[in-house]
C-alpha cells in the first residue's frame, strides 16, 4: 500500500506540491455540499422536489 501511494504521489508531484502550498481552499464548497447532503437525507422519502428546494433555499 505504501509503495502504491508513493508511486501516485511521485507521478503527480507538481499537483501535490501545489495543493500543499496553495492559499486556495475548497472548504466553502465542501461545506455547502455537506449541508445539501444532510438536507437530502432528512427529506428522503418524505417530500417532493419543491419541498426539498424550499429547505435548501431556507438553509442558506
Amino acid at each position: 500500500m505504501a509503495s502504491l501511494a508513493k508511486g501516485v504521489v511521485l507521478k503527480d508531484k507538481a499537483a501535490v506540491q501545489l495543493a500543499i502550498t496553495s492559499s486556495w481552499s475548497n472548504g466553502q464548497t465542501e461545506s455547502q455540499i455537506t449541508k445539501l447532503k444532510l438536507v437530502k437525507r432528512q427529506m428522503y422519502g418524505r417530500g417532493k422536489l419543491d419541498l426539498l428546494g424550499g429547505r435548501v433555499i431556507g438553509a442558506t
